[in-house]
């Protein structure tokens, strides 16, 4: 389940510098503090414009509350100032307010506070917000189990070049589940996300070439695809790039690295 979910601070930091407008102000002057881990001037200066309704300041005020900068760590304080954005429909803060009632931090566990939150975001076009919805629709959490719909919410993440929507997407067509089974497909949507550094589309693609399913077989890619998802720490690859060596498949038979990788 936890693969079908972003948590919270897998949004945070990246945000905060591109949540700001571009003329001089104290909302600039904010950014630029946090940047500088500046944390008491960015909160004092971004408090003010929270408390004025500004969503963006919200947001960043919310995320300082949940990383404990410049204030002391509280998830609630968080989770209260990201309602108050996403109540004027600040993607970012409905997204991260969808993983506060998914998780239950901050607020009380409530799975179909967390869809609607999700929805909502998934609707206005983010990418990891239709990955999760749609991991909601699938489990049926919070929300009436609607597999085909909940193909249709993975497959927009994945054009959006979101790599966990991709690689889950090539499991489906790999499979067969809910959807066609089409390995030629599947490929594809393992390799756009293994380019990502996807170490489970990495290590699935490599076993497509190493079998010969929806690629022409070619021990050499197998290996390669391997070898990136080995040195991610995929059990399943490094196991399989032992297997290689130790049998000379598009790679000179080595056993000492043979052994190295079937017991790491």
């Amino acid at each position: 389940m936890n693969r079908f979910y972003k948590t919270i601070t897998d949004r945070l930091d990246r945000m905060l510098g591109f949540l700001g407008p571009v003329s001089a102000g104290p909302f600039e002057d904010a950014i630029a503090a946090y940047n500088r881990n500046d944390w008491a001037t960015a909160l004092r200066l971004f408090r003010p414009l929270a408390d004025q309704g500004d969503p963006i300041a919200q947001f960043n005020l919310g995320t300082m509350y949940l990383n404990g900068q410049g204030v002391p760590q509280d998830y609630a304080e968080a989770a209260r100032w990201y309602r108050k954005a996403a109540d004027q429909g600040l993607v970012h803060a409905q997204v991260n307010l969808g993983s506060a009632y998914l998780t239950g931090q901050g607020v009380e566990q409530d799975y179909a506070e967390a869809a609607i939150w999700y929805r909502r975001a998934a609707e206005q076009g983010d990418a990891e917000a239709q990955y999760n919805f749609s991991a909601m629709l699938a489990k049926g959490h919070g929300v009436i189990q609607d597999q085909a719909e909940a193909v249709q919410w993975l497959l927009k993440a994945a054009i959006q070049g979101l790599p966990l929507a991709q690689a889950q997407l090539g499991h489906l067509f790999d499979n067969g589940e809910e959807v066609a089974q089409d390995h030629i497909e599947a490929a594809e949507w393992y390799r756009k996300a293994a380019i990502q550094g996807n170490p489970l589309a990495q290590h699935n693609l490599g076993l497509m070439y190493l079998e010969g399913r929806g690629v022409r077989q070619d021990y050499i890619e197998a290996a390669e695809w391997f070898r990136r998802s080995a040195r991610q720490g995929n059990a399943g690859a490094m196991n399989n790039l032992g297997t290689m060596y130790s049998e000379g498949w598009g790679v000179r038979r080595d056993n000492i690295l043979a052994y190295m990788w079937c017991i790491s």
